[in-house]
């Protein structure tokens, strides 16, 4: 078969380049090994570039929620050119290594991390048919690669000689291994629901997406995104007013730019994951299966559109609460996910696989619709049941702070009123007295 350009352009709009490059040139043995380098180069290279944009939409939509105009400079009114000049910018700085460092470690965390952030990127459904590699085990190794960036984070804390940067890095591999947990719990929910740990089986189990099916797990396994990806509320990587900027406080030029690039890299993974996990990736109402008459696999590229819509959609809240929430304490982050999501999660985890199992082994005649029913409303049950329970853990600890505080401390001695020294005096006149005209400086005494 000879090459034509015209259907090769046609082939790059519908999607299938690889098998139309791969019938011009044959079955050699070259040709897969040359087809899987292309194939590589474009699955690592288009989030790498696509870090410039999401950059700037991330800092013109923070700037508008906090009123502020945002880049403006560089490029026109707009900014367009204002990540390009960072880069430039990051590439002509002085690279400062500590005296002490070890600088194997301290030169192979940021390259670690980058390659990680781009790895998981191969177990993306993008559109049907289009995946880096469609593995049976997808989730098994999202959770595998990703686990290494705890390494990568580690050996910037360890080899910068840095004791700010290694108490950093030792309260950021806490925090992500302690969010990982929850994040694996979530994610073998939509594998019990699809029987499958690969995300395309997944998106194509997902006639009815599976936020519908457990919208509590969804939301679980969205602040585990969130934490993972050290977005706030859960920025406590980084804490610049506490630990004087965490695990990379040492990193100058474009070698802290690659920690900035493997960072967002990782929370357009995780929009994507959320998507293919709970939102049905590219799947849209049967769009993603249109061909037109002459075989131009139209679905593909409309499945790619909706898969970069979802994630987007997803990437919007990420936005939207860095702009809104403050950052948690490292005890209040900890004890949400051990004391609270874990075993919120654990208890739904255990309702869905039998949940599941029952529906059909002895009810499959309520057809997809009626098991999604059935999996929400057991959902939503167990999730109020974990507000009640947070209701009263809040309540009790307002009271056991109540109980403790100087101001509204009350103490008895055998019946009689023992005074209690406040620190909050009620407002007073010149002459000593408070507006109701008692005297401000006598004690009070408790009830």
């Amino acid at each position: 078969m000879s090459f034509n350009i015209g259907e090769f352009i046609s082939s790059i709009f519908d999607l299938t380049a690889g098998d139309y490059l791969a019938s011009v040139w044959g079955t050699e043995p070259w040709v897969s090994v040359v087809l899987d380098i292309l194939g590589i180069l474009i699955v690592a290279t288009i989030p790498l570039l696509s870090v410039f944009f999401v950059g700037l939409i991330e800092r013109k939509v923070l700037a508008r929620m906090q009123d502020r105009i945002g880049p403006n400079r560089v490029g026109g009114k707009y900014g367009l050119l204002q990540m390009f000049a960072d880069v430039v910018k990051m590439l002509t700085k002085e690279l400062l290594v500590p005296a002490g460092a070890d600088k194997v470690a301290y030169f192979l965390a940021p390259v670690l991390s980058l390659a990680t952030s781009a790895l998981l990127f191969a177990v993306v459904p993008f559109a049907p048919g289009v995946i880096g590699t469609n593995l049976g085990v997808g989730v098994f190794y999202v959770l595998s690669i990703s686990s290494v960036s705890v390494v990568a984070l580690l050996l910037a804390g360890w080899g910068s000689n840095n004791k700010y940067a290694l108490l950093g890095a030792f309260r950021a591999v806490a925090q992500l291994v302690s969010y990982e947990v929850p994040m694996i719990l979530s994610l073998l929910v939509p594998i019990i629901l699809a029987s499958s740990m690969s995300t395309m089986d997944m998106v194509e189990a997902q006639a009815i997406p599976f936020v519908i099916f457990a919208p509590i797990s969804a939301l679980i396994f969205f602040v585990s995104s969130l934490a993972e990806t050290g977005r706030s509320p859960f920025d406590l990587l980084e804490a610049e007013s506490e630990i004087v900027a965490g695990f990379h406080t040492e990193y100058s030029g474009m070698v802290f730019g690659l920690f900035m690039a493997a960072e967002y890299m990782g929370i357009m993974f995780m929009c994507f994951l959320f998507s293919t996990a709970y939102l049905g990736g590219y799947r849209f109402f049967g769009l993603e299966e249109i061909v037109l008459g002459n075989g131009f696999q139209l679905g593909r590229l409309l499945g790619l559109f909706i898969t970069i819509f979802k994630g987007a959609l997803v990437f919007f809240v990420f936005m939207w609460l860095r702009a809104t929430l403050p950052r948690l304490r490292i005890d209040q982050l900890l004890n949400f996910n051990w004391k609270f999501m874990v075993p919120l999660m654990l208890m739904i985890l255990l309702t869905v696989a039998l949940l599941d199992r029952l529906i059909l082994d002895y009810i499959p005649q309520v057809g997809e619709a009626g098991r999604a029913g059935i999996h929400f409303v057991s959902n939503i049950i167990i999730g109020f049941a974990g507000l009640e329970v947070l209701r009263r853990s809040a309540r009790r600890q307002r009271l056991r702070h109540n109980t403790t505080s100087p101001v509204l401390a009350v103490a008895e001695n055998e019946g009689a009123p023992i005074y209690v020294a406040t620190e909050v005096e009620p407002a007073h006149d010149h002459h000593g007295h408070d507006h109701h005209g008692h005297d401000a400086h006598a004690p009070v005494p408790a009830h």
